[in-house]
């Protein structure tokens, strides 16, 4: 089955303007994410979806191919679906951030594998341990349920779910298997779940979390989970910014 990935790439961003074009080592951080997805050895072709003719002309002065998208796409995964619209004879979609420099290829690989060896599911994700307290209480942390001992997403959710009404410490956190899970937002899509999303108005529970993966639990689609060993940090704030160009020039 042939792989494509699809970086979608937003020039307007609110806490970091224009963040994709921002530059660290002499190359913009929409680049840096673009050729750290290149060596995923699963996809057969990588497209940056933008919505705006400067990110369009910085995908061309590093020679990657691009789709011009919709300003208003109402998700990132709608955005996926218009591209995918457009490019014949391929099978599934992986959605990789346009703000993840430092993205793993291999989990890249172990994300779109996963969809590939079972062909029930509708989409693969991926997801890591949460080990802290702070952690299950951010709300910028996603969570993940799932169902125990077969990697399904049940729900996703802002909250520190599935609430322990005898208490929860951090002791119980560091337990096998893992309770609680962090979502990492990448996802493989099949081609017929993208058209199927597209054409679906957002849900009542995709709108109150601000979690788009809600309309496809909604409405019954199954969702796998790859287990990754660590987050890499995405560009967000200034921070952030600084920080990538600190691991950048240690390495």
């Amino acid at each position: 089955m042939r792989c494509i990935l699809v970086i979608p790439a937003r020039l307007a961003s609110t806490r970091l303007p224009e963040k994709l074009l921002r530059r660290v080592g002499g190359k913009s951080v929409l680049q840096h994410t673009y050729e750290a997805a290149c060596a995923a050895s699963i996809t057969d072709e990588v497209v940056l979806a933008v919505d705006n003719d400067r990110l369009a002309d910085e995908v061309k002065s590093f020679g990657g191919r691009w789709i011009m998208t919709q300003p208003d796409c109402p998700s990132g995964t709608d955005r996926i679906a218009e591209v995918a619209n457009t490019i014949e004879g391929a099978d599934v979609f992986i959605n990789v951030q346009g703000d993840e420099p430092e993205i793993d290829p291999a989990i890249i690989d172990s994300v779109g594998q996963l969809l590939l060896d079972h062909p029930d599911a509708d989409i693969a994700t991926a997801g890591i341990p949460i080990r802290t307290l702070s952690q299950l209480d951010d709300p910028n942390c996603v969570k993940i349920v799932m169902a125990a001992g077969q990697g399904r997403a049940v729900y996703f959710s802002r909250a520190g779910i599935p609430f322990s009404r005898d208490g929860i410490d951090e002791q119980t956190l560091q337990s096998e298997p893992p309770l609680y899970w962090h979502h990492l937002g990448l996802y493989a899509y099949r081609r017929e779940f993208l058209r199927w999303f597209s054409a679906q108005p957002p849900s009542q529970l995709e709108q109150t979390e601000k979690l788009e993966q809600l309309r496809a639990i909604e409405a019954g689609k199954t969702i796998l989970v790859a287990r990754a060993t660590a987050a890499t940090p995405g560009i967000d704030t200034e921070q952030d910014l600084q920080a990538f160009a600190q691991r950048l020039k240690s390495s």
